[in-house]
Order: C-alpha cells, then sequence, then structure tokens
C-alpha cells in the first residue's frame, strides 16, 4: 500500500513528512530551457535510474496525460507549477510506492523527494541523504566552499534542504487559537503555507510547515528546529482537542451532521468533501465515529479529489458527472468491511 494511504506516528494531528533536496549539476546553465540542454539532462537522468536503484522509472511530463499529471500534484508528489508550467522540459524519476519523487528540472535540475506517512522527520531524512549521496557519486553537484549547494533561487542556498510536516489543525481553529499558534511559531524560522506548499491557502485545516533558512545552519539543526515545532504544535492540537470534547454534544452533533451530508449526498463537490472530512477526521480521530477508520478517511480525502476520482474509477467526467460520481465513490468507501 502507497504510503499516502497507510497511518504514521501521530497521523491523528502531522498527515505527512516531506524531505527535498534541492540540487544542480555543475556542467548546465541554471534554470535550463533550451531543447539541447533539457535533452542532455534527461538523458544523464535516466542513465542515473538504472544506476542508483530504488525502483526509480523516468516519465517525461509531456509523455502524460493531464489526469496523471494533476493526481500527482493531488498527492503532493509534484507541485502545481511544475506540472502547468514545466510541461515540455519536465521529468520525473518516481518508484511505485511513490514515497520518492524527483523533479526534473523544475525550478533547480534536481528536487529530490522523499515521503513518509505521519510525523517521521529522522527516517526520511536518512533515506533522502542516502539517495542523495548515491546521486551524487554519478553527477557532479553545482557547489562552493562558502555556500554549499548552489540554487537557482538564493532561498535554497547551502544545504538546499526543505523539511516539511503537513498537520491538521481543526481544534485550534474551532477554539479560536489558531492565529495565535500559527504567529507564534513565525518568529522561529518557520514557513506556514496551504496543502500545495508555496502561494497556496489552507484548507480544510491543513497546514504545512517547513524551514525557512537553509544557509548557515546544518541539516541537523534544521531537521531538529522543525522537529521541536512540530512537537509542540501537536501538543497545542491536542490540548484543544481535550477542550472541545469536554462539551461532547456539540462536538458530537457537528461530526455527525457532517458525516450525514457525506454518507447520503447523492452529488458533492470536491471542495465541499474536503470542508466536511476536516470534522469526520476529527470526529474519527476522538474515536466519536466507530463507522470510521484511518483507512477509510485517507481512501476519502484522495480518491474524492478531481483526477484521483478518475484514475480510481478509470473513466474520464465532465464536473457535474464527477460530482455525482464522488458521491457514490464515498459511499462505497464508507461501507467497506
Amino acid at each position: 500500500m502507497n504510503w499516502y494511504l497507510q497511518s504514521g506516528k501521530d497521523s491523528d494531528v502531522a498527515i505527512s513528512t516531506r524531505i527535498r533536496l534541492a540540487r544542480n549539476l555543475s556542467e548546465f546553465k541554471f534554470n535550463i530551457k533550451d531543447k539541447e540542454s533539457v535533452n542532455k539532462l534527461e538523458e544523464k537522468i535516466k542513465e542515473l535510474s538504472w544506476n542508483i536503484g530504488y525502483g526509480l522509472k523516468f516519465f517525461k511530463l509531456k509523455d502524460m496525460d493531464d489526469i496523471t499529471k494533476m493526481s500527482l500534484v493531488e498527492k503532493n508528489l509534484i507541485s502545481p507549477e511544475f506540472a502547468l508550467n514545466r510541461n515540455e522540459i519536465g521529468s520525473i524519476l518516481i518508484n511505485d510506492d511513490e514515497n520518492i519523487c524527483i523533479m526534473i528540472n523544475e525550478e533547480d535540475h534536481l528536487r529530490i523527494q522523499v515521503f513518509s506517512s505521519g510525523f517521521d522527520i529522522e527516517n526520511t531524512l536518512n533515506l533522502a541523504k542516502e539517495l542523495d549521496t548515491k546521486i551524487q557519486s554519478f553527477l557532479n553537484y553545482a557547489m562552493s566552499n562558502d555556500y554549499g549547494y548552489l540554487t537557482s533561487c538564493p532561498t535554497n542556498v547551502g544545504t538546499g534542504l526543505r523539511v516539511s510536516v503537513m498537520l491538521h489543525l481543526p481544534a485550534l481553529r474551532k477554539t479560536k487559537n489558531i492565529e495565535k499558534v500559527l504567529d507564534a511559531i513565525t518568529n522561529f524560522g518557520v514557513n506556514i503555507r496551504g496543502i500545495y506548499g508555496e502561494n497556496s491557502k489552507s484548507s480544510s485545516d491543513m497546514f504545512q510547515i517547513s524551514n525557512k533558512k537553509t544557509l548557515g545552519i546544518s541539516e541537523e539543526d534544521i531537521a531538529k528546529n522543525i522537529k521541536i515545532i512540530t512537537e509542540k504544535i501537536i501538543e497545542q492540537e491536542r490540548a484543544a482537542r481535550k477542550f472541545l470534547i469536554k462539551d461532547n454534544l456539540d462536538l458530537e452533533d457537528k461530526v455527525y451532521r457532517n458525516f450525514g451530508i457525506l454518507k447520503n449526498c447523492r452529488k458533492i463537490s470536491s471542495s465541499e468533501v474536503r470542508e466536511l472530512l476536516s470534522t469526520v477526521k476529527l470526529g474519527t480521530d476522538l474515536g466519536i465515529i466507530d463507522e470510521m477508520t484511518d483507512l477509510k478517511v485517507l481512501k476519502l480525502y484522495l480518491y474524492t479529489k478531481p483526477a484521483n476520482l478518475q484514475k480510481y474509477l478509470g473513466e474520464q467526467y465532465e464536473e457535474l458527472e464527477r460530482d455525482v460520481k464522488r458521491a457514490e465513490v464515498i459511499k462505497q468507501i464508507i461501507n467497506e468491511k
């Protein structure tokens, strides 16, 4: 089963962990767009995939259909900007488990990404470093003795490391403490973004936190800082949940109303599913809804998104048809034994 359909450590609050390393090759200009350079880079990466293992397979974006590309965006494996703006020059290396996805020719020549379910910075970082070391044994990275790894954007120079954790924080929002908590952590070198990263807004109480600094700080210290901050946020969210559960009737009523809509709707949009699911996931994590499991919640989050809904059903549908099919898939998943 793919990592995004598994529950991990602290997955009641921490949905997933991502490690991303920005790397460039010394023999190419940064941010290449000309066809000859793109082809040369792709040939190098294809050869690399045969040598480094991990079950990685090479795919060009332009050879993928739009639904497949958007399904990868919905899984947070590639960025929306990469899918939309780099279609002619971008490619990926990805394994069957999809816990490794390397974006080629995004903003940098390589964006090495490793994913895990739940809150697992240490193991995810170790795998990313192991993969990075193996790649570096075959390719020459652009580096500076003074600054470290060189990147297209100055904010990634140094380690090139971005540690991200996706958090579900419904109780902090419901108790009106979310702004206070998020404002406090921005003072500790942390970015707060929406579910699809940079320039995206939070939806369904999902927030992605990641380090701001990559220069003048070690990989270990970056990881340690994000780990400490994430632990504090998890603690605050769980405290808010304990407060909410005291007024059990109001919370149960909200949970079951949202669950009732999901279970009985005849058509529904993906954005409405996300909003309803936030409270249903909270109710599942608190043991309010016996009919739901972690796996069912994860499936509902994934297979109700437009592209992954169509991949799941093996058919393409117009928007209204999708809304009807989405309602059918929701019932199917909820009723699974």
